[in-house]
């Protein structure tokens, strides 16, 4: 029998998390088990022993999947077995990436693939949270060199409390929830979703978290001891050249500065900074010479290396950026709205060399989305979709599915515009964002583009949203410099790429990744407050196109009323086979939906007109509708027999019209005076006890004839 060892995390409110190795999966480089109450995470590592030919980066893979038999569930569809990955799995795929990336050596360059797997779930403990710990866990328990460990652990504030890791059914209550990544000693990447917090109770949150964390990394280091995995293996993936280096910073460093500082548009100075390189090379090799061989990749990585150092020198010690801009200030917005007639909500939003359009859709119930998750059975009412074709960038590519960043970008854009949209709005909305330029914070252009196309479509937003990503730039000696609303390069060349939203009232949703060690907290707090000002500085900007939804829906947007009826009134409103739900749709030309609520019935009717849905709300009130004894009601004769007429005084529901109610005189038959399709006005003068029956008259609505004198 195997025994495996283990490391048990007490979270210090009864429950605890348990780290197994060396029982699964024991062939990989590290493979680890993290328990916590049935929730199990399979993870496994495994790395290359060398690097492939010309590999200059950190070529990792982080895989997240969650097994349908975790829960005891078969997946849905024809094949009946696990296919591509979900948005969701997608989405810890990268928060377990952005946490792990950074901690490899700059010089490891062997294919890593980090696979995670649930294997044993259930509906309350979130195993996203998880999911970073089992990762880095199975690194130590490697010998693939990392220079970890880290965890990664969500707080949730629910009723004032900050929670670890809460449950599925705390999460619900809470006002805000942040994931944080980090190691011992240095937080690395946050992700989360509030409901307008202050920037003082973010960072509270994250502090909170990173206590939790070093706990779970002590834990490991523990672990890592005991299987002994202190020692990792030795490697040599790059080949360097201390003099070329120097000779390649020497001749170009000031020409690269002078171009850093210039404040150039993007592909220009992306092509003075190439010119730079090619004029090196160009003047210390000679290409016609076959027998002189020109170390290419040595060349472009150290130039990078010089580009990057330019750069950052030059923000660090003169403030000035790569644009010309200085730290705070935000590159020039423009926006507009309505531009596109044939969406019910449109909108263009660019800064810089940033743009895009944005459009709103307006749908019913049919248009909900059906998530069908391992751990998540539920619809979407709000959708926002994120793309980035490859022409924002000039680049001459085909577009091939959607990315894990479209995914990505779209997920922060749709949390921090979601709890803007009032709670019982009757519409299904999708936003969807196409980047048509990008130069850095495209998400964020995606949030505030994705506010105005809602105030378009005249969707109730309470408050409009905008959005920021900050950067940062700091040297050994620790100075540094916060940047707001950066550039792709300052993203690619900085310490830190921290997107925030909010409205004028608090932040909504953040996103932060750092690439540094020992960022202090005041960094941060500096960070966030920048990026408040650089918020409200965009808002007044979008306020200017427009400050407040429309009152009112474009003339070719769905409206949509909803009522609510009697639970055990569904049924009447459906009919047989559906066939009163079906005729009323058909002769209204309306489109209606029926859902539960508790102990109701809500339906919902949309239609292109007002007349259609008055109609259609017309024929499910009469369906509903309880007939009363000595209400008079216009009705259709349905049907006549030899005893009297049959009449629908409401959808569904009929009454027996004895011939002897028809008129006072005696008739012989009916047909004398009534005829089938025809509209007669009647009074409800019995409802039977216990059949329910309908007793109706139409004389008692007739002048009485005088009874003539008897003769004596």
């Amino acid at each position: 029998m195997i025994t495996a060892i283990e490391k048990t995390i007490d979270l210090g409110d009864g429950r605890s998390i348990t780290i197994e190795t060396g029982k699964l999966a024991k062939q990989a480089d590290g493979s680890v088990v993290v328990k916590m109450n049935n929730t199990y995470l399979l993870a496994t590592v495994v790395s290359a022993k060398d690097a492939a030919p010309g590999v200059d980066f950190m070529p990792l893979s982080v895989e997240y999947r969650e097994k349908f038999s975790a829960i005891g569930r078969f997946p849905g569809g024809f094949m009946k077995r696990e296919a591509r990955p979900s948005d969701n799995e997608i989405l810890v795929c990268r928060l377990v990436d952005r946490a792990l990336r950074p901690l490899f050596p700059d010089d490891y360059h062997a294919e890593t693939f980090v696979t995670i797997s649930l294997v044993s779930g259930d509906a309350e403990d979130l195993p996203d949270a998880l999911a970073g710990l089992a990762a880095s866990a199975a690194l130590a328990v490697s010998d693939v060199p990392f220079n970890g460990p880290i965890s990664e652990v969500r707080v949730a504030r629910v009723e004032g409390e900050l929670i670890v890791n809460p449950t599925r059914s705390q999460l619900a209550e809470a006002d805000m929830e942040v994931v944080v990544g980090a190691t011992m000693d240095n937080i690395l990447m946050v992700e989360g979703e509030m409901e307008e917090v202050s920037e003082q109770e973010m960072l509270e949150a994250m502090k909170v978290a990173h206590e939790a964390i070093k706990i779970q990394c002590q834990a490991q280091i523990e672990l890592m001891e005991e299987v002994g995995k202190t020692e990792k293996r030795e490697y040599c993936h790059e080949v360097n050249d201390a003099e070329l280096f120097d000779h390649i910073k020497a001749a170009t460093y000031d020409k690269v500065y002078e171009v850093a500082k210039a404040g150039l548009p993007k592909h220009e100075r992306a092509e003075k900074f190439a010119a730079i390189k090619e004029e090196y090379v160009a003047a210390n090799y000679n290409s016609e010479d076959e027998t002189v061989e020109i170390p290419k990749e040595l060349i472009g990585k150290y130039y990078h290396d010089v580009e990057k150092e330019a750069v950052r020198r030059c923000v660090l010690d003169e403030r000035v950026r790569l644009d010309g801009r200085k730290t705070d200030e935000i590159r020039p917005i423009w926006s507009e709205v309505d531009y596109l007639p044939g969406p019910h909500g449109s909108s263009i939003f660019t800064r810089g060399e940033t743009q895009s359009l944005s459009t709103v859709t307006l749908g019913t119930k049919l248009d909900e989305k059906l998530v069908d998750d391992v751990l998540n059975r539920t619809v979407e009412r709000f959708l926002l979709h994120y793309n980035f074709p490859p022409f924002s960038t000039g680049d001459a590519r085909m577009s091939r599915g959607t990315s894990r960043r479209e995914i990505g970008h779209g997920n922060l854009a749709f949390r921090a515009l979601k709890n803007m949209l009032p709670k019982d709005y009757p519409y299904t909305v999708r936003i969807m964002s196409d980047i048509l330029e990008s130069n850095g914070s495209s998400s964020m252009a995606t949030v505030c583009a994705g506010t105005l196309a809602l105030m378009d479509a005249g969707v109730p937003i309470k408050k409009p949203v905008t959005g920021i990503a900050m950067g940062l730039i700091t040297d050994e000696d620790k100075n540094f410099a916060v940047l707001s609303d950066i550039l792709g390069d300052e993203d690619h060349l900085g310490d830190m790429d921290f997107k925030v939203t909010g409205t004028r009232d608090g932040i909504t949703a953040t996103q932060m990744d750092i690439k540094v060690d020992g960022l202090p907290y005041e960094v941060l707090e500096k960070a966030l407050m920048q990026a408040r000002e650089g918020r409200l500085h965009i808002m007044d900007k979008i306020e200017e196109t427009m400050d407040a939804p429309r009152a009112d829906l474009k003339p070719h947007a769905p409206r949509m009323e909803t009522i609510i009826i009697p639970k055990d009134m569904i049924g009447a409103v459906i009919g047989p086979g559906g066939k009163i739900i079906q005729e009323i749709q058909a002769t209204t030309e309306s489109t209606i939906t029926i859902e539960e609520d508790g102990d109701t019935g809500k339906v919902s009717i949309s239609a292109t007109n007002a007349d259609s849905i008055n109609a259609a709300l017309a024929k499910v009130k009469g369906i509903v509708a309880v007939p009363e004894v000595g209400e008079v009601y216009t009705g259709k004769v349905k049907s006549i027999v030899p005893f009297g007429a049959f009449v629908e005084i409401i959808p569904g529901k009929e009454g027996l019209l004895h011939i002897s109610e028809i008129e006072w005189k005696r008739l012989e038959k009916v047909e004398d005076v009534l005829k089938e399709g025809e509209e007669v006005e009647v009074k409800l003068i019995e409802v039977d006890q216990r059949s329910g029956k309908l007793k109706l008259s139409r004389k008692v609505l007739l002048p009485r004839p005088e009874r003539k004198p008897k003769k004596d």
